[in-house]
């Protein structure tokens, strides 16, 4: 299989008989029939008969099974009525019922959770723009991609203007990534998050807009290799079924020893040897034999369970099936991932250090393509959205000022000046906001923002600017800086637009937790359950989001290992190797 990433353009096009203007819809349709639907295989279901079959191969409805069979002997032998074996056999149905009934009512559900998700995409197909369903798209199909849009199948970038894509449903990393077209060496040695001329299905673009080519679709997608993963793992006993089969052995092998003991001194006692005593004697052994089952345990199970699954339910927690109810109640340990989990996945602006508030935030707000409308939701890339949002909270809305400051021109970000320029007309002529990296805006600054206004940016305040970047991101903080400058007209290059800049100030963000995390986090810790956070982020971005979740106490816990509370990538390894 090529490695897609790792070479020219016109390589990858070529090894999928693909051009930039796209495949003919009677080529798509081929194709089609020969890779089959871009979706994920469901696993495979059992029928409801083989689903109620199922449910009688449990070990306790087996014992119960030949308790009815046993009670039914009994019942002729003596001419009684086979009440038993009728309770038994309701208990057997009824339990087995509840079961299958539990499991296609989850089932239903998933299904209708499947169909809210179809999507569309913009296809190029015989040289026109098409919306095709998802589902429909095949190896060397070419693809408009724009802010908003899904990734629907694994693809490489063709073209890419500004192009980011937030992928933490596969990577786990908070942040958009910055897309490129140009081929990265080093093949399957590439990482996921490295490849940054691809886009995967499960992704999503938030900035900017691109052109690709599909490359794999369906479960060869690596969405769709996870998807095959759990789909071939084996279920394993929940506790409750461990302790049930060992009941169950426990009381296979005492009746059996009941029976035989029973049968032995009944004959012994008898004294004689002949058909009547031994068959009077067996028939009393396995009367005894059918007491001591439980017979209303299964039931009073299921029933138990069904009241546990009816209130998950009501919860919005789709179990699929019945023991997973008391596996939960069994857990000592969760594991959870941080991005969009513990924490909202959004970005957000929760320090500053600036003189003029107003104009950092109006900086940041405008050197920015993300959008709010007039009911506060905002849309775009979520590091430009939590600016937008910053400078909303102070009044500052962008579409009002838009119409003080239109925006007349820009120089976009770029991942080697890592700093983004606009610039806006208004009445005294046009003005430049530059937001970016404070180590690389700091060396386009002549000036800076002081008590006394615009000041020289000498080695001692360029210094102390330094000291507090370093101080918020200590604290974990993904920080920008903002400036400006007032020109005559409009730079006609970067290099013109980026120079003799005034220095603003700096803003911390930070994705902050779910609001409700922290007290779910205490309620575990009460109940003996210790909460892992399984994480991508540097030791002291996970640490500092710990804290905040009631996960850590203090910091050798997050760097020895003293409390196994949350694990980074690059501590991973080393920490397994030490427990």
């Amino acid at each position: 299989m090529m490695d897609y990433h790792s070479n020219e353009v016109e390589e990858v096009l070529s090894s999928l008989s693909s051009d930039p203007s796209g495949r003919s819809n009677e080529e798509s349709k081929r194709r089609l029939g020969q890779y089959g639907s871009n979706k994920l295989a469901d696993a495979k279901r059992d029928g409801i008969i083989k689903r109620f079959f199922k449910q009688l191969a449990d070990p306790m409805i087996i014992i119960l099974i030949v308790a009815a069979v046993l009670s039914g002997v009994t019942s002729v032998w003596e001419g009684e009525a086979p009440t038993d074996v009728f309770i038994i056999l309701f208990i057997v149905i009824l339990n087995s019922v509840l079961g299958v009934i539990q499991e296609s009512k989850a089932e239903k559900a998933i299904d209708a959770l499947k169909e809210r998700t179809a999507a569309t995409s913009k296809v190029i197909r015989d040289g026109k723009l098409e919306h095709v369903v998802s589902e429909m798209l095949v190896p060397g199909d070419i693809i408009l991609l724009e802010a908003g849009d899904a990734v629907p199948a694994d693809v490489r970038l063709i073209e890419c203007y500004s192009l980011k894509t937030e992928e933490a449903a596969l990577t786990g990393e908070s942040t958009s990534v910055l897309k490129q077209t140009e081929p990265i060496p080093g093949g399957d040695s590439v990482s996921l998050a490295d490849r940054f001329n691809m886009a995967y299905m499960g992704s999503s673009v938030v900035y900017g807009r691109g052109k690709a080519v599909v490359v794999e679709t369906g479960m060869n997608t690596e969405m769709g290799k996870i998807a095959n993963a759990l789909t071939q793992a084996l279920d394993e006993a929940t506790p409750l079924q461990k302790k049930l089969s060992s009941l169950s052995k426990i009381l296979t092998v005492s009746v059996l020893a009941i029976c035989l003991f029973m049968f032995v001194f009944g004959v012994i006692r008898a004294g004689s040897f002949n058909s009547r005593v031994i068959i009077d004697t067996f028939m009393l052994s396995v009367s005894l034999a059918v007491a001591a089952i439980p017979e209303g345990l299964a039931a009073v199970v299921t029933i138990v369970l069904s009241i546990g699954v009816t209130k998950m339910s009501k919860r919005n927690a789709v179990i699929r099936k019945l023991t997973a109810v008391e596996t939960l109640g069994c857990t000592q340990v969760i594991c959870s991932d941080k991005t969009g989990t513990l924490t909202q996945n959004k970005m957000t602006v929760v320090t500053e250090s600036t003189q003029d508030r107003s104009l950092l935030a109006t900086a940041l707000t405008l050197c920015s393509d993300s959008v709010i409308d007039t009911d506060g939701a905002v849309s775009g890339e979520p590091t430009e959205n939590a600016l937008v949002s910053y400078g909303a909270s102070l009044g500052l809305l962008k579409y009002e000022l838009e119409k003080t400051f239109p925006r007349c021109g820009e120089f976009p970000f770029d991942s080697m000046r890592k700093l983004m320029t606009t610039v806006h007309r208004d009445k005294d002529g046009y003005i430049l906001f530059t937001k970016g990296a404070p180590d690389e805006l700091l060396k386009k600054c002549t000036t800076y923002l002081s008590h006394a206004g615009q000041s020289l940016l000498d080695e001692v305040s360029k210094g102390t600017v330094l000291s507090e970047n370093k101080r918020m991101a200590d604290s974990a903080l993904r920080v920008l800086a903002g400036a400006y400058k007032r020109v005559s007209s409009i730079p006609a290059s970067i290099n013109d637009a980026e120079s003799d800049l005034c220095f603003i100030g700096l803003v911390g963000m930070i994705d902050p937790i779910r609001p409700e995390v922290a007290e779910s986090v205490k309620e575990c810790k009460e109940a003996g359950i210790r909460v892992v956070m399984i994480t991508g982020d540097q030791v002291d971005t996970a640490y500092a989001i710990g804290c905040e979740l009631g996960l850590l106490n203090d910091r050798s816990a997050a760097l020895t290992g003293s409390q196994l509370d949350l694990i980074s990538d690059e501590e991973l390894l080393d920490t397994v190797d030490r427990y």
